[in-house]
């Protein structure tokens, strides 16, 4: 069964980068659109990214500033996160899923989930 490990969070100021990065075990990455989400402190998880074989999406918030990617060999997806802002701060996980389409913004629609990796954004 697919497992999902996140890593690279972290502290960061305002304008500065992370790179975030999702480690795939037990199944091959290739075969799923990977999902990137964060939860701030109260809020609702939300979507930001997803890399998917047919287009790679993001969301409006975002866009211009992250870039997800993925590495079938090493079976690892990343999310290179630049010019960052207090909005961005939360819990961010990756989660895998094999066929979305429009839907890839709906947490329900993923099966596997990692346990999350923190940012947060300082000033």
């Amino acid at each position: 069964q697919l497992q999902l490990v996140e890593s690279g969070g972290g502290l960061v100021h305002i304008g500065g980068s992370l790179r975030l990065s999702c480690e795939a075990s037990g199944d091959t990455v290739d075969d799923y659109a990977i999902g990137w989400f964060r939860q701030a402190p109260g809020k609702a998880r939300e979507a930001v990214s997803c890399i998917a074989s047919e287009a790679t999406y993001y969301e409006d918030s975002v866009k211009g500033r992250f870039t997800a990617s993925r590495d079938g060999a090493k079976n690892m997806v990343y999310l290179q996160m630049n010019n960052l802002k207090p909005e961005d701060t939360g819990l961010y996980f990756c989660a895998a899923s094999f066929a979305l389409g429009s839907s890839w913004r709906i947490a329900a629609k993923y099966g596997h989930w990692g346990r999350g990796t923190q940012v947060i954004v300082a000033s």
